[in-house]
């Protein structure tokens, strides 16, 4: 959800952004459309919305254009039925052609019997009555289809009349000349979007409870580099010695606890900031501080590599304890590792780490004490920091790895179980994902970022 800064477009096209707010609507499926907060005139012009930008928008909200494609569908039908009324008159019409002559055969014959018909010929006439019988049912049918077309053209009556009023009401632009403006906004409105993907976050939502399932402590996630077609959902139940993955098939089916299959891992992890990304699992295994890369489709271990100088084994853990020493994370520009060392006096160190060789292409120091944090998620290469893991949690700390900077923030966290053990941001679904008290639940997120797209065709 962003806050649009835009030059005032047509009339149309503004009544698209700025009206019809509406009300909060979590995790917004991207069928949806687009979904407004608010909105102002900035003094100088530009109109400004606050909306969460779906996946793909095709203005299915609109009831004008509801209303057009259901009309379409109408006519769609009453051409199909017409159709089918031609080329069953036409097999009834040639039927009918051939009994014609067999009727005037018939017509002939009985009028040269003059009265007196031998029992050979009576047998050849009832023969040939015999095949005028099917006759009567193709003039029902007749009878039939003369209603159909009488009830067609009633609704091709009242489809003109609807499609006459809609096009009055919207003015001069046909459906198609609407549609063609329709889908030029999208695109610039998506354009605007990929500019603004990234900001600084302002809001965490209410949280949506997916399910109760497994124990106080785990982690639950998604491929953050999947296609919006895979929703994949991956279950680790416990924070050490577990081997066992589970993927379940859908998001649907995760919460029915059906459609699944387990994988074995074959070293056991520690901790729960594991991460999935683009196909393999990122994880910290037991009594060490090695990265394991863990490859779903091949069921082996890809690569694995020690983490210079980072703590393990509870040395270093967050406050909640838990073997939460290493913490993996991907946001919008890659892997990330977050941990401590002996010669970082117990701060929180993040580390960008090369998904493919594990090797750290660069740290910074953050100078935040990683005991002293609940947990923490990346968003657009930014740090957050939660002050606990318990009710009353905010994100209390933010550390900016483009400028090396940080600042200390107050975002409300409704922590709504009391013991979160798992925080991860999904750049994919901007939502964040946590296990809390064994629970699995989710969070949308707020990021403001005001651009201009002065000049953008």
């Amino acid at each position: 959800m962003w806050p649009l800064a835009v030059p005032p477009p047509p009339p149309l096209l503004l009544l698209l952004l700025c009206s019809g707010l509406a009300g909060q609507t979590l995790f917004q499926s991207p069928e949806e459309g687009w979904q407004l907060y608010t909105s102002a005139q900035a003094p100088d012009g530009k109109c400004i919305c606050t909306a969460v930008i779906p996946a793909q928008s095709t203005c299915s909200r609109d009831g004008r254009s509801r209303e057009l494609r259901q009309l379409m569908e109408k006519v769609q039908n009453v051409s199909q039925s017409m159709e089918v009324l031609e080329l069953r008159t036409y097999r009834d019409l040639q039927y009918v052609r051939s009994m014609e002559t067999l009727m005037r055969s018939l017509d002939a014959r009985l009028r040269a019997a003059d009265g007196s018909l031998s029992a050979k010929s009576f047998q050849e006439l009832k023969d040939r009555m015999t095949e005028l019988l099917p006759l009567s049912s193709v003039l029902e049918q007749y009878k039939a289809d003369t209603r159909t077309i009488v009830r067609l053209r009633e609704e091709v009556r009242n489809l003109s009349g609807s499609l006459a009023t809609i096009q009055e009401e919207m003015g001069a632009y046909g459906y198609e000349d609407l549609q063609q403006r329709v889908m030029a906004l999208e695109a610039r409105l998506h354009a605007c979007a990929q500019k603004l993907g990234c900001g600084k976050l302002t809001g965490v939502s209410n949280p949506i409870t997916i399910r109760a399932m497994g124990s106080r402590f785990g982690s639950w996630m998604t491929d953050t580099m999947a296609p919006s077609a895979d929703s994949r959902v991956w279950y680790m139940d416990g924070y050490y010695k577990g081997r066992r993955v589970l993927e379940f098939r859908t998001l649907g089916d995760f919460i029915k606890g059906q459609n699944f299959i387990q994988h074995l891992l074959p070293q056991p992890w520690a901790g729960t900031g594991h991460v999935v990304y683009n196909g393999s699992l990122f994880y910290n295994k037991y009594q060490s501080n090695v990265v394991v890369k863990y490859h779903f489709r091949s069921r082996s271990v890809l690569v694995q590599r020690s983490l210079p100088g980072a703590g393990y084994n509870n040395t270093f853990p967050y406050s909640w304890g838990g073997f939460s020493d290493m913490d993996f994370m991907v946001d919008e520009s890659g892997l990330w590792a977050v941990y401590t060392t002996n010669q970082n006096a117990g701060n929180i160190v993040v580390s960008r780490l090369d998904p493919h060789t594990l090797e750290v292409v660069r740290s910074w120091d953050t100078g935040y004490p990683k005991r002293s944090a609940g947990e923490a998620f990346m968003i657009c290469g930014v740090l957050y920091v939660t002050n606990s893991h318990l009710a009353g949690a905010k994100v209390y700390f933010a550390y900016f790895t483009n400028t090396s900077s940080y600042e200390y923030t107050d975002v409300p966290f409704h922590n709504q179980y009391s013991h979160i053990s798992m925080l991860d941001y999904n750049p994919r679904e901007r939502a964040l994902y946590t296990w809390n008290n064994g629970h699995q639940v989710l969070y949308n997120v707020t990021l403001f970022h005001v651009i201009s797209t002065a000049g953008d065709p």
